[in-house]
């Protein structure tokens, strides 16, 4: 672990590998690992976790992030309430980077929260029985593996489906074999013509399906446009949303959006962009990468105030070293504990 004495900030960060349950299949790649980097921050004695999760879209890499870390230089601050400063200089460091910015972000959170004694859900002012239920991902497989994920999400009250492929039917028609259950679907810029993209829509619509993630890719804004403008269930930008000024972009392209920590460098622009969507009064979707319960947590902390949320990246990994929100009977159930509300297992 790497340890940096910055003023009276002390921080320290580490390399990690999740190892997934199941090899994890989107249109574009498979993989059954994800590398994360483990933050502390400490002040005043009371520390601080975060984390950085970096899915290989995201163009992140142990090494990157490590570098990002290396350059973080919190001495010229001596309070760590000084947030909106702290932050903006960490996103001032270098362009891109967003999941290592996220890494201080969350942790930053997490300090803050325990040094004023409260949850952020609290200190945002909702209301934990407010939370929506999770999705549960079903990744791109073979039959027989799609009906094994549908059986091992029995809690689940939302499946999600990734799509993109030829196998986009029998995905869905697999899992209808198995249940009855509403389903979301994340396409993960797999389809390219928007004639074929609405003729699906309306396919998955007749099979209970809510809503349709990222159908084409982000590029093809009027074709998105003119698929939003006739879909039978509502679009939800990913992708093409990364950060606060996409929010608006995506106005029109849309229904809604997927926020997501590890894309827009953590809480302090996630609970902005909530804020900006819900003025436009746009759709909005929590989602994540596959993380520990720390980034996990920090995200849920948000989730009284979405539409829907996608918060099962821990649960498909068998080495989270974090406990911290939990899914009770396909809820995202927030913990008492202060700051993001986690414990290290």
């Amino acid at each position: 672990m790497t340890v940096k004495n910055l003023g009276k900030f002390t921080l320290r960060y580490r390399p990690y590998t999740l190892t997934l349950k199941h090899v994890f299949t989107v249109a574009s790649a498979s993989r059954s690992t994800t590398p994360v980097v483990l933050t502390e921050l400490e002040f005043d004695g009371v520390t601080g976790y975060g984390e950085a999760s970096m899915p290989p879209y995201l163009g992140e890499s142990h090494e990157t992030v490590l570098a990002f870390l290396d350059k973080v230089d919190l001495s010229r601050f001596d309070d760590p309430f000084l947030a909106e400063d702290i932050l903006s200089y960490v996103d001032d460091i270098a362009p891109g980077n967003t999941a290592a910015k996220a890494a201080i972000d969350i942790a930053l959170h997490d300090l803050l929260g325990k040094i004023m004694g409260q949850p952020w859900h609290r200190i945002w002012g909702y209301d934990a029985t407010q939370t929506p239920h999770t999705s549960f991902t079903i990744g791109i497989d073979t039959a027989e593996v799609v009906r094994q994920k549908v059986r091992e999400a029995e809690p689940y009250k939302l499946l999600k489906v990734k799509l993109g492929l030829n196998t986009d039917k029998m995905m869905i028609e697999t899992i209808r074999e198995v249940t009855d259950k509403p389903l979301c679907v994340d396409v993960n810029q797999g389809w390219k013509q928007r004639e074929e993209a609405l003729e699906m829509a309306h396919w998955l619509a007749e099979r209970g399906v809510i809503f349709l993630e990222q159908p084409m890719p982000k590029g093809q804004i009027d074709d998105n446009a003119w698929l939003t403008e006739h879909s039978p269930i509502p679009t939800v930008a990913d992708e093409a949303v990364q950060r606060l000024q996409d929010v608006r972009k995506a106005f029109g392209v849309y229904h809604g959006i997927n926020i997501k920590l590890m894309k827009c460098t953590g809480m302090r622009e996630a609970h902005k962009m909530v804020e900006l969507a819900r003025a436009l009064d746009m759709k909005v979707m929590l989602g994540c990468m596959t993380e520990t319960s720390c980034a996990i947590s920090a995200a849920a902390q948000l989730s009284p105030t979405v539409d829907w949320a996608d918060l099962d990246g821990a649960l498909l990994t068998s080495n989270d070293i974090f406990r911290g929100m939990e899914v009770v009977n396909g809820k995202v159930t927030l913990a008492a504990a202060t700051g993001i509300g986690i414990t290290p297992r």
